[in-house]
């Protein structure tokens, strides 16, 4: 029985092909989306599920709350770390470490230099006890206790050691930054799942000092939130978690500012599991992570996923149940040979269930070429490998028995509920009317078409606003090269004088990054008012006397600092107004206090933004390299290029080649400022790249679906058709005839849409400090669009239809 309804499904598709090929290919791209973005979702939930007693890991984070906005930052105040180490109910086991950067690694075994190495951490021995890593030589109890040690991954220790067991590598010695002999004290295997602790390389806190790091290790400065400091603690158990909480926040109080209180601003300290790491964009993993999640992101995909699916199953339904009369008189004798009517539903379910599987298999190979096509959106460790994992196949069997039941139980319910009689007399069929659950189908799919286009044009225009929007300084043709980490302040100098003589340069200057960066130095800065101290986070912009000249930022008051070292101020307006300066020159000459040291402002500049324009405009100061006497800041040489960009390829290998004869040992890595603007808006780039994508798939199913409706209006409507032709009608007129439905339908999704499109769109662009506007012809040109391509697919088979010789559709009716 089983095989003879399958061969009555397979005959039936294979005569009703047009409506098979229509059904196929819009679950399939419903299910290869649905594939694809499975997978993306699976392979973020699963990052460091792995760790024992994970439930009970927390990381430490800091948030801010000022007046105008809140701010998160995933490291805490360095003496935060050793408060907790002192002995605090319910908590385990504390660790502390902090992000390390050793410009090159000589291996003598090797004898080779390896230039940025990275991934590496200042780490304690504690961190070994909260997160369990497999030791192939050495033991956590005794690494990383003295100054100079180093904890290498297998993966590490072959590239310094290749060919050496890991028992062969203790005791070895790796020189950083030719000056710091750093022993091998242990080999730790790789996590062989995915991880956002990506690590290589775990040197002990101590040797911190051998870098000239010691105040990032040992400062007390409980008002100084570095984002590279990272606490990680491990509970007793969960039933701890609000003491733990309670006594963080006493901490925090007992360490607060009496600056913050005025200003009506609060600092608390979060516990942020371990689970929560991987997607919470608010805090973020650490500098090293090779790939950041999102929640909100995951949610959009999975609604993109979900409609998709939905589209390609409300085409499903609504072709099925317009074909209903086609099929009525096979189920009539079906019925009055015996057959009962849930032996038919699982006849009409067999039937969806082939469709399904043969969309199934259409969608992995389309889920393998979109997995090349979106390279840059998917994750860097996701392949088509996951999908043999067991998890992912028994989702895609769950979904396929879903997406079976959800398009194919409603027209099996339909089709089923003929009576034979009736059927047999062609009397009362349901189908010959207008079916109103088809109306509001389709009404339903072009809702979700019309505010994918609305979608896709605002943030389009949202992003071109943002790439085009004058930030306040100049940001074309300046590029910049850093020499981080390299000590030797001279070198620098005379390779940014030597940069001044090359002709297609104009300008060059030495600080530290550009005025809009993602990394930036803050500093608590304290200005004295009637008696009452006005203490502000700074943003802090280090630069030569040529900076401000070069990026071409205007001056509002007062003059330029005398030389590049001296600790003098020019602040933006922003900080000069929250002081309480009315007018720029006011603040000329007034004392602003860091480090109990007492420096003046002489310069108020123009207020310019200093990194993504989803943020206002925050206090800053420039300044010059007012720490040199400790170490420099002048890290990076800037420069302004002349004449038109096809020229600059000529500039930029002789700028190389003075580069490789100044620093040989290092990589040459320009970079140019528009290009740094750019990636500030990466998230949004992403999320144009896949609406246009879920655009134009929505289009295709809803216009598939509707192609089909067309097919079936058409052929039920020959007869009429030719009447009206011998009668007069012209093309014009039977094509609007025969469309005229389906465009109301069209305009009632629009005002479905339009309203529902607006609140959503109106709430996105809240999150950007500078937006667009939400004007009136994105809607009308998104209603324009769907219209005129709705009208453009009904009329390929409405035209072909009142084309028709109707002598012969009269007859042959």
């Amino acid at each position: 029985m089983f095989r003879n309804y399958l061969k009555i499904a397979f005959r039936n598709l294979w005569n009703n092909k047009a409506f098979s090929i229509i059904n196929i290919i819009g679950l399939s791209i419903g299910l290869s989306a649905s594939f694809v973005i499975g997978a993306i979702v699976y392979y973020d939930l699963t990052f460091d599920k792995f760790h024992p007693d994970g439930e009970r890991i927390y990381r430490v984070t800091t948030d801010f709350k000022t007046p105008e906005a809140e701010f998160h930052n995933r490291g805490v105040a360095v003496p935060l770390g050793k408060a907790l180490k002192e002995g605090v109910t319910g908590i385990e086991l504390t660790s502390t470490f902090f992000s390390a950067y050793a410009q090159k690694a000589y291996s003598k075994d090797r004898d080779k230099v390896f230039r940025n190495p990275g991934n590496q951490i200042y780490a304690d021995k504690e961190y070994f006890q909260i997160f369990s890593y497999e030791w192939l030589a050495g033991a956590p109890e005794a690494a990383l206790s003295n100054p100079n040690e180093v904890v290498l991954t297998d993966r590490r220790a072959g590239k310094y050691f290749p060919g050496m067991r890991p028992n062969e590598v203790m005791g070895k010695t790796v020189l950083y930054n030719d000056s710091v002999p750093v022993k091998v004290v242990g080999v730790v295997s790789n996590f062989k799942d995915q991880s956002d602790f990506i690590f290589q390389e775990f040197l002990s806190l101590k040797t911190a000092h051998s870098f000239g790091q010691k105040n990032l290790i040992d400062n007390d400065e409980w008002n100084s939130t570095n984002s590279g400091s990272q606490v990680f603690i491990r509970l007793v158990d969960n039933n701890a978690l609000g003491n733990v909480q309670r006594h963080l926040d006493r901490l925090s109080k007992e360490n607060e500012d009496d600056g913050m209180y005025d200003r009506g601003e609060t600092r608390s300290f979060h516990l942020q599991p371990l689970s929560d790491i991987h997607l919470n964009s608010d805090y973020m993993v650490f500098d090293q992570s090779e790939y950041r999640g999102s929640k909100t992101v995951l949610k959009n995909l999975m609604f993109v996923a979900l409609f998709l699916l939905l589209l390609g199953c409300i085409n499903f339904i609504n072709l099925n149940t317009a074909q209903a009369t086609k099929r009525s008189k096979e189920i009539g004798i079906r019925k009055t040979l015996g057959s009962s009517r849930k032996r038919l539903v699982f006849q009409f379910l067999g039937e969806t269930f082939l469709l399904t599987g043969a969309a199934a298999i259409v969608s992995l190979f389309l889920s393998s070429r979109l997995l090349l096509l979106f390279n840059d959106f998917i994750p860097p460790g996701l392949n088509f490998g996951l999908f043999s994992s067991p998890v992912i196949v028994g989702c895609i069997i769950l979904l396929l028995g879903v997406i079976t039941l959800l398009s194919g139980f409603y027209p099996a319910l339909v089709l089923s509920h003929f009576k034979p009689v009736s059927v047999l007399k062609n009397q009362g069929l349901p189908g010959t009317g207008k079916s109103t659950l088809r109306k509001y189908l389709t009404v339903f799919q072009f809702v979700i078409a019309q505010i994918f286009i609305v979608a896709t044009i605002l943030v389009g225009k949202q992003l071109n606003f943002l790439m085009n929007k004058d930030m306040g300084f100049k940001t074309e043709a300046i590029a910049y090269i850093g020499t981080w980490n390299n000590p030797d302040l001279n070198k620098r100098l005379n390779f940014a004088e030597e940069l001044k003589s090359f002709p297609l340069i104009s300008q060059v200057s030495l600080g530290w990054n550009p005025p809009a960066s993602s990394n930036m130095r803050t500093a608590d800065i304290a200005y004295t008012n009637k008696g009452r101290d006005i203490l502000t986070s700074v943003q802090l912009l280090f630069g030569d006397l040529n900076y401000r000249e070069l990026f071409d930022i205007k001056l509002l008051a007062g003059r330029e600092r005398l030389n590049d070292t001296i600790k003098e101020y020019v602040i933006n307006e922003t900080y000069s107004k929250m002081l309480g300066f009315e007018h720029p020159w006011e603040a000329i000459g007034e004392p602003l206090r860091l480090d109990d040291e007492l420096n003046p402002i002489v310069g108020v500049m123009e207020d310019f933004d200093q990194g993504s324009l989803r943020s206002a405009i925050r206090p800053m100061a420039l300044v010059g390299d007012i720490f040199r006497n400790d170490f420099s800041l002048f890290e990076i040489v800037h420069f302004s290029l002349l004449g038109p960009s096809e020229n600059w390829s000529t500039v930029m290998a002789e700028v190389e080649e003075k580069w490789k004869t100044a620093y040989p040992e290092m990589d040459f890595e320009l970079r140019f400022m528009d290009d740094t603007i750019k990636q500030f808006y990466e998230q949004e780039r992403r999320a144009s790249m896949l609406l246009k994508w879920s655009t134009g798939l929505a289009i295709l199913i809803s216009c598939l679906g509707l192609l089909g409706l067309v097919i079936h209006t058409t052929e039920r409507r020959t007869k009429e058709i030719g009447i009206r032709k011998v009668l007069g009608a012209s093309l014009a007129q039977l094509n609007l005839l025969l469309c005229r439905e389906f465009l109301i339908l069209v305009g009632i999704a629009f005002a479905i849409a339009a309203p529902i499109a607006w609140w959503g769109l109106d709430y996105w662009l809240q999150g950007f400090a500078y937006r667009t506007t939400l004007s009136w012809w994105i809607f009308f040109l998104g209603g324009i669009t769907m219209l005129l391509v709705a009208l453009g697919i009904m009329s390929i088979r409405t035209l072909a239809a009142a084309n028709a010789d109707p002598v012969k559709s009269l007859r042959t009716e």
